[in-house]
């Protein structure tokens, strides 16, 4: 072959390859605009998104991505509808604007090549590392669907035959998990839900905070002034905090006297039967046992953790104040405080772990996200013992059981059904077991209160529980 040939094949070589550039970007540029991102709202809101509404989404004209999370680095695999794999190579992307924007180029280019119209990301939720990946992928146009963690640690033998699990074999057997239909609709609080989200988790946060100071100043106090408890009574009322940070130590009680810690309760505004603790707390200062050496150490450490203490009441009271207003913005709420000990901090808890009520067809998938499902392994002649899940949101399962105890404190209906299955003949249940089916209750009744904004009514409460007949007219 001559000089001239070969440049007139590299030429007609080079044009064609010019051409194909072009068909690639026309063909990313039409899936650029026909490309359309789905949410929760367009399947779970339309009555249940069953397995085989999942696996009819997964169309042959989709890209599936999968995506293992990471703290800073992201990667990801792409396969089509028959688990084959589309990609070279696994790509790294980073956790910001210009790994979000790659990430995306890289998938387009991919679906032009492979002739495919639209894209779902399938991932992994990892922490709180993929809540911004799912809000920009979404908002340019690629579904974003997530698995299961456990489904990912037990599939990931199917693959290579191998226990070896890592940020290049996770991608893709989380795309195949997708694939099969084994995911759900990821769902990031909006609005109202959003704040009450944070603004409950930020009330857990600071309550651990007050509790790790509180633990830490009993510590103090347990070695310098044993008899603390007996002396101030309630450790974290305002009377003994008042008195901590001023005299906390034997020693310096015994300076005041009497007369000076009044002096200190009255500066600080306080009023009530407290003043007459004050010749008391004298008392045991002048016979305690605790140690002498290291005081002013302690004394300094006492007096900051009883400060932290009372800045976190401020807080946590400001903080209630606020979730109490957001409560008020969902429709029917306010029905819900008509259960007998259900108060604005338990129903808070309750409605920021919910979420938006109407991506649920029944009280069941409540139920299931709470980790209150029941479960049971039986096989055979065995029958297994049957138990919750444990599976779901545990701050929710959290608020529903703190919500059953305060009901069965409160409301008479509710102290009679705790009566009843933990006293009825043949099968009579446990204390914990009888607060967990009044849970399970309480969960059904605000399900259909938020849901159809009927009033609370104890007698309709009363009528599915089975007992015999002289029980009944008494209850009644």
């Amino acid at each position: 072959m001559n000089s001239k040939t070969k440049r007139a094949n590299n030429q007609v070589n080079s044009v064609m390859n010019i051409q194909e550039q072009r068909e690639m970007v026309e063909k990313a540029n039409r899936i650029l605009n026909e490309m359309k991102s789905y949410t929760w709202r367009d399947f779970e809101t339309q009555g249940k998104f069953s397995k085989n509404d999942k696996l009819s989404f997964i169309s042959d004209d989709m890209l599936i991505v999968g995506c293992d999370i990471g703290s800073e680095t992201h990667y990801v695999r792409a396969i089509d509808a028959r688990g084959r794999e589309l990609s070279k190579k696994v790509l790294a992307f980073e956790n910001d604007a210009e790994g979000f924007r790659k990430a995306h180029d890289w998938a387009v280019q991919l679906a032009a090549a492979n002739d495919k119209k639209q894209i779902v990301l399938g991932l992994e939720p990892t922490g709180h590392y993929w809540f911004c990946l799912a809000a920009w992928m979404v908002s340019n146009g690629i579904s974003v669907v997530q698995v299961n963690p456990y489904a990912v640690k037990q599939t990931k033998e199917l693959e290579d035959n191998s226990q070896q699990k890592d940020d290049r074999k996770d991608p893709k057997l989380i795309a195949n998990l997708v694939k099969d239909g084994n995911y759900g609709m990821p769902y990031l609080p909006e609005k109202v839900y959003a704040e009450l989200r944070r603004l409950s988790m930020f009330r857990e946060q600071l309550t651990e905070d007050r509790n790790r100071s509180m633990n830490r100043l009993h510590r103090e106090m347990k070695i310098y002034f044993p008899e603390y408890k007996d002396a101030f009574g309630k450790i974290d009322g305002a009377f003994c905090m008042a008195v901590l940070k001023e005299a906390p130590f034997p020693e310096d009680i015994l300076k005041l006297g009497g007369e000076g810690i009044r002096e200190i309760w009255h500066q600080a505004k306080l009023r009530g039967r407290g003043y007459s603790r004050a010749a008391e707390i004298v008392k045991y200062a002048e016979t305690s046992i605790g140690l002498k050496d290291g005081t002013a150490g302690g004394r300094e450490a006492v007096r900051w953790f009883a400060e932290k203490i009372m800045e976190l009441d401020e807080e946590l009271a400001e903080i209630e104040n606020k979730l109490n207003e957001k409560c008020r913005e969902i429709p029917h709420a306010e029905n819900v405080l008509e259960i007998p000990g259900i108060g604005g901090k338990i129903l808070s808890g309750i409605l920021a772990e919910m979420g938006d009520i109407s991506r649920f067809d029944d009280a069941k998938e409540l139920q299931k996200l709470s980790g209150l499902g029941l479960v049971s392994c039986s096989s055979g002649k065995h029958k297994g013992e049957t138990r919750i899940s444990h599976r779901g949101r545990k701050r929710l399962r959290y608020w529903l059981f703190q919500a059953a105890r305060s009901a069965v404190a409160h409301g008479e209906e509710y102290k009679w059904i705790h009566a009843h299955y933990t006293t009825r003949a043949g099968n009579a249940l446990q204390k914990m077991q009888s607060l967990i089916v009044i849970a399970c209750k309480l969960l059904r009744v605000i399900y259909t209160m938020l849901k159809t904004g009927k009033p609370y009514d104890p007698e309709k409460l009363l009528k599915d529980i089975r007992y015999p007949e002289n029980v009944q007219t008494a209850a009644a």
